[in-house]
């Protein structure tokens, strides 16, 4: 009996350990441009007490680099007295990181965003349990009161107008978790339950569910259950106001505006790493060793350096030196017109020089007495 205890036990625990290892990985791929913003649908109607809503979001594939759309949907959560605290996506520093959902006693953070139909932001208004019954928000939940009767009227203010899909970055939401959020964080949580999953992937097979395929406004936008993206009573979304168009060769990383709001779970990417400038750390080394080098020495000691061998006709012997070839340039110029200027008064100083000599002997020439 003492066997079967501690292999009860040893299970036990190991469930225990999966489960919180599954409630904090939660971190599952990140993407250098940001998704598109949140579409506008109806939500269907509640198939059935029990259910839950859980919001549509936009997830990301590799194998084809696009977001798709998952539509929200009505679940049965895993177990009684457990809320939905929707995926979202949030600016990490140098992409955008998604951050899946999970099932747990609270709602915990979800980066701010406005899923709308009680999902406003912060908490859920769109019901409420109530010992193993669970309550739904008439204001807020697409209900039919002629088959559930446990429901309760209270207006929900939207506080929020736009459409944003993720948090902080280049104009993202900039909210930060409140401290029963981060509380809610800390408790045990459990991932999303076998429908949502197959829900997903029904989602991401479907080319008409990629962003660039539906341009912001996915044919399917929600459904009444899980899986159910070909049931009539889906719904699909309005026509976007302002068409998505991913841009070209979008670079690897963004500029990041606001400060990051990850999950307080997983704080890996809260802190943005400095910017790399390879050109400007090398100028700042270069600064910094200037003072100590040789080179910038007294003028005296610019004749030890190797630049003084150009001049040197050893090495250039084709070539005559600069100073060679200038100097007949030079005294040309100024010889010849100095020859010019001289050559008109040399006539005239002859010619008066022989008219003194032809002078002279006639004074010389007197008759003697």
């Amino acid at each position: 009996m003492r066997i079967i205890s501690l292999v009860r036990s040893s299970v036990f625990a190991l469930l225990l350990l999966a489960m919180s290892a599954a409630a904090y990985a939660q971190i599952s791929i990140s993407v250098s441009f940001a998704p598109p913003e949140l579409p506008v649908y109806e939500q269907p109607l509640c198939p059935g007490e029990g259910y839950l809503w859980t919001p549509g979001y936009w997830a990301y594939a590799n194998d084809y680099d696009d977001y798709y759309w998952v539509p929200g949907t009505w679940v049965e959560p895993p177990q009684v007295g457990l809320l939905w605290t929707p995926a979202y996506w949030g600016w990490g520093g140098n992409s955008f990181v998604f951050y899946d959902g999970y099932w747990g006693q609270q709602v915990g953070f979800y980066g701010g965003i406005n899923y709308g139909y009680g999902y406003s932001g912060e908490g859920f208004e769109g019901g409420r349990w109530d010992h193993d019954r669970f309550f739904y928000n008439q204001s807020v939940s697409n209900v039919n009161v002629t088959v559930i009767h446990n429901v309760y009227n209270t207006t929900v203010i939207n506080r929020t107008v736009n459409r944003v899909s993720y948090n902080g970055g280049n104009g993202g939401v900039s909210v930060r978790p409140r401290p029963e959020e981060e509380a809610a964080a800390k408790e045990r949580h459990i991932p999303a339950v076998a429908a949502q999953t197959q829900h997903a992937q029904a989602a991401r097979s479907n080319p008409q569910q990629r962003a660039s395929t539906n341009h912001g406004a996915p044919p399917v936008a929600a459904t009444p259950k899980a899986g159910a993206l070909g049931d009539r009573a889906a719904v699909p979304a309005k026509p976007a106001a302002t068409p998505y168009n991913r841009e070209p060769n979008r670079p690897a990383a963004l500029p990041a505006a606001n400060v990051p709001a990850a999950r307080p779970e997983n704080n890996a990417h809260t802190d943005r790493p400095m910017p790399a400038n390879p050109p400007e750390t090398n100028r700042t080394e270069q600064n910094r060793q200037e003072p100590n080098r040789p080179a910038i020495a007294e003028p005296n000691n610019r004749v030890d350096r190797p630049e003084t061998k150009r001049n040197e006709p050893a090495e250039r012997p084709a070539t005559p030196p600069p100073s060679e070839r200038a100097q007949p340039e030079r005294t040309a110029p100024a010889v010849t017109p100095q020859a010019k200027k001289e050559e008109p008064s040399k006539p005239q100083a002859r010619v008066a020089e022989n008219k003194h000599q032809e002078d002279q002997p006639k004074h010389e020439e007197k008759p003697q007495q």
